[in-house]
């Protein structure tokens, strides 16, 4: 008989989100473009489920150049247009126009930190924080890492970018590792670090 991996309960039994959450979630991702896309769609998950997102990846791929900041950099009102007729992406003006607004602060800095990474990782320290959180009720919805970070970021003219998705954030490229301590991944993440 096969033993079921034990896994953290908010990603159930959908394939989409098994996947995710053995794959991605958690990761250390110091990938520039990885950590463009992943703020595009953590703002594009507001108000929304977090699944709707995922169902709509591939498609958000297509629509904003791989996610690559420098062509979605240039993207015009006549983007903007196709963008909003697209059934494929979350169509809401300010939410398309933030990936706009975003990818042009992105390379910003690039240019002042040498890196997105390096510039997003001072507020983990470079190191992902360990929780060891035993249940989903001890999971924050904001920290202080993610209050300042949200404050910087909208200073810096970053779109879409409060405390609680800065903190989903944090948790999706690894800059905290919030899996539950009783999950397989919670493990093999702290390895990483």
């Amino acid at each position: 008989m096969k033993r079921m991996k034990n896994r953290c309960l908010w990603c159930g039994c959908d394939p989409i989100y098994v996947a995710y959450h053995d794959d991605e979630w958690g990761m250390p991702s110091h990938d520039d473009r990885h950590l463009y896309e992943m703020l595009v769609l953590e703002g594009a998950q507001a108000g929304l489920s977090w699944i709707t997102v995922l169902r709509k990846r591939k498609h958000y791929h297509r629509a904003f150049a791989g996610f690559d900041a420098r062509k979605v950099a240039r993207y015009t009102e006549r983007d903007l247009q196709r963008l909003l007729a697209d059934p494929g992406i979350v169509r809401n003006r300010l939410k398309i126009e933030s990936t706009i607004v975003n990818a042009r602060r992105v390379l910003e800095m690039q240019e002042a930190f040498g890196s997105f990474d390096a510039f997003i990782w001072r507020y983990a320290d470079g190191t992902p924080a360990r929780r060891a959180r035993k249940s989903m009720a001890q999971l924050p919805a904001s920290t202080r890492a993610s209050d300042a970070m949200s404050k910087d970021l909208k200073q810096r003219g970053f779109k879409f970018v409060g405390s609680t998705i800065c903190y989903s954030y944090m948790q999706a490229v690894g800059m905290v590792n919030d899996h539950l301590s009783s999950c397989y991944r919670y493990r093999e993440i702290a390895k990483l670090a």
